[in-house]
């Protein structure tokens, strides 16, 4: 049932979320299905140099230096991850084995993130600065927000909206570190002969690909804090 008047629509949305965080969401939603799809595509080309997804992730760790780093599976699909707290690199199963173009650039996108914190990479350093308090705002945001809509304490709603947009300034930062990890894998695939250039050119295609995701993250996030700035600003004008 819709109450134009209250701008508020059945199930807790509203026309601020409808035509801000709907689209974002719509968008968020293509990337997702943008990067499976591109994976799977490239996933079934396999490269001229027979690597595998471990062994160029583990080429680029020993030729910087980075043999202590270990390289182990991960479940899950395309849960690939690089761990800074116990220095190690997670491929999953479709790339962890695999010789594909695909495979490999993942593994590489992932030994560059490995790159970005040995040589105090310093987006990745802000970033990881930001995350125990981002966590922490992401799990009281919300709460803090309904609290100050029912008990009408707009202090408490404020510090909610404040601690939600540490989010969206995470994932801000989070834009340059995959961008750039996705750079040193392309470059340092070129560099070391691992792909041929149509190959390197299907990998780049799969890592800008899962780069989309970020940015579609991001604009869902920001999409977000400002329907809340303007339900909240609305709220304290009655």
């Amino acid at each position: 049932m819709i109450n134009f008047a209250g701008f508020r629509l059945g199930y807790g949305m509203d026309i601020y979320y409808l035509v801000l965080v709907m689209p974002a969401l719509v968008i968020a939603i293509w990337a997702q299905y943008r990067v499976k799809s591109t994976f799977s595509k490239y996933q079934n080309m396999y490269a001229a140099s027979r690597l595998t997804g471990y062994t160029a992730a583990r080429m680029l760790l020993d030729s910087n230096g980075l043999q202590s780093i270990p390289i182990e599976r991960a479940t899950g699909y395309l849960a690939d991850h690089y761990d800074p707290k116990r220095k190690v690199i997670r491929l999953s199963e479709s790339v962890y084995d695999s010789r594909s173009v695909a495979a490999i650039g993942v593994a590489a996108h992932e030994a560059g993130h490995a790159l970005q914190y040995a040589g105090g990479y310093f987006p990745i350093r802000i970033r990881s600065s930001l995350l125990p308090i981002t966590n922490i705002g992401s799990t009281l945001s919300m709460p803090l927000i309904i609290l100050g809509y029912m008990s009408g304490i707009i202090e408490l709603t404020f510090l909610g909206i404040g601690l939600f947009s540490l989010v969206t300034i995470f994932q801000l930062i989070t834009l340059p570190v995959e961008f750039n990890a996705s750079r040193r894998a392309i470059v340092s695939l070129e560099t070391f002969g691992m792909l041929t250039p149509n190959e390197l050119n299907c990998s780049r295609k799969v890592l800008n690909a899962a780069a989309l995701t970020y940015v579609a993250s991001l604009l869902v996030s920001f999409m977000s804090l400002i329907r809340l700035l303007l339900t909240t600003n609305k709220r304290t004008r009655r």
